[in-house]
């Protein structure tokens, strides 16, 4: 890896400080910086975001890829809350499909989340398609008829009701989404959302599950900023634990492994109110 160090340094050491890998070295403060262990960089970019001379050269982050932060354009704290606070899964969908230019954004920030040791191997796939859609829909409904049809079984039922805590309310809820879906073709899977924006991982990425969840989230928040409903789809990510075939991934062409699924759609309504949750739970120590 190519890090130098320019002349222009001041000596400040935040590249040192900042660094998760130790790459800098500074043997006291005000002294010379120095690249010690180039071999250990993580391509994380700290060193080149903290620089205040712009004296650290990265191949990775050429001047062209360093941006400036224009701190007045932050969202104050107060502002911030009340966004994560409005932020609500909304349900009531109109049939306006999302707009591309609303759907990029909330990949572009869904994409900025970090990733353990910076490994950058989240990946997003966005479908649309109305038959792919569907797919999805089915692919989850099957899961649930066969967890149904799993727990009618005398002896093998009786052992998954002993196995999986809340057993027969789960299946309880299988059986109305199945009815509803049947008799109504009431979707109760993704609610009539017209995209579905699905994360995705490498299969053998440790931490792939846990990196889909930060990049769910900041991709979650911009799409209450923009005013697009979002929608956890959890029933179909239990359907996806327990498909070790990988069927769906592959239908739609994805390699590695789906970990968090999210439904976008415009909607219909929005909310007036804000409601307070549980009393928090934290202790100070």
């Amino acid at each position: 890896m190519d890090i130098k160090i320019l002349e222009h340094c001041i000596s400040c050491g935040r590249c040192a400080r900042v660094c998760p890998s130790g790459v800098f070295t500074q043997a006291k403060k005000g002294e010379t910086v120095s690249v010690s262990k180039p071999e250990n960089c993580i391509r994380c970019g700290h060193c080149v975001a903290a620089c205040p001379a712009a004296a650290v050269e990265h191949e990775v982050f050429p001047p062209e890829k360093v941006h400036p932060i224009d701190r007045s354009q932050l969202p104050t704290p107060e502002s911030l809350m009340l966004l994560i606070r409005s932020r609500r899964s909304n349900r009531d969908l109109s049939r306006r499909p999302v707009p591309r230019e609303l759907l990029e954004q909330i990949v572009e920030a869904a994409h900025r989340a970090p990733t353990a040791s910076n490994l950058q191997q989240v990946e997003f796939t966005i479908v649309s398609n109305p038959d792919e859609l569907r797919a999805v829909i089915e692919f989850t409904l099957d899961y649930m008829r066969q967890m149904v049809k799993l727990l009618e079984m005398p002896i093998v039922g009786s052992l998954a009701r002993r196995l999986v805590k809340g057993a027969d309310r789960y299946a309880a809820t299988f059986r109305r989404i199945l009815q509803e879906w049947d008799e109504e073709q009431r979707d109760r899977i993704l609610r009539g959302a017209t995209a579905l924006l699905l994360i995705h991982t490498p299969a053998k990425n440790r931490f792939g599950a846990i990196d889909a969840q930060l990049a769910y989230q900041n991709g979650s928040l911009m799409a209450e900023a923009l005013g697009v409903s979002q929608i956890y789809t959890g029933f179909l990510i239990t359907a996806l634990k327990a498909d070790k075939s990988g069927k769906l991934a592959r239908k739609l062409g994805i390699r590695g492994t789906i970990h968090a699924g999210m439904a976008l759609g415009m909607p219909a309504s929005t909310w007036g109110n804000y409601i307070d949750k549980e009393p928090l739970k934290a202790e100070w120590r």
